[in-house]
């Protein structure tokens, strides 16, 4: 009977035992992952750090300007090209676009309170304090 307990005693100690390392094993994987997500994470931010860098280098002012007169072919603004706000057309009413699909449908019109199933419509009402 001693022997049979060893041997479930010893048994218990050996899977114990291959479960601990297996745990500590799936523990170092995760543990080697999240430090190649960490190091893939700070690469894609110094790629975007780099492209903001260019795209304000390309941004400038003058290059810009520079490209505009190259390329667009612009004549300088003529004071006969400015406007008044008095000589701008008023804006247009804006109108209720659901409202008018609604009236189009017939769902704009009065409608009727069901009445209770007793026959009776009860309409509701407010009562004064008592003093």
């Amino acid at each position: 009977m001693i022997r049979l307990l060893h041997i479930i005693a010893i048994t218990a100690l050996i899977v114990s035992a291959a479960w601990a390392y297996t745990i500590k094993y799936d523990t170092l994987y995760y543990v080697e992952q999240v430090a190649k997500l960490k190091s893939k994470v700070q690469r894609e931010r110094d790629i975007i750090a780099v492209l903001q860098a260019e795209w304000q280098y390309l941004d400038r002012p003058d290059r810009l300007q520079e490209a505009a007169d190259q390329h667009l072919d612009l004549q300088p603004l003529k004071i006969q090209q400015l406007a008044r706000l008095s000589d701008l057309p008023n804006r247009p009413e804006r109108e209720d676009e659901i409202g008018r699909k609604l009236e189009a449908l017939g769902l704009f019109g009065p409608t009727t309170t069901p009445k209770d199933k007793n026959g009776e419509s009860r309409t509701p009402t407010t009562q004064t304090p008592r003093r």
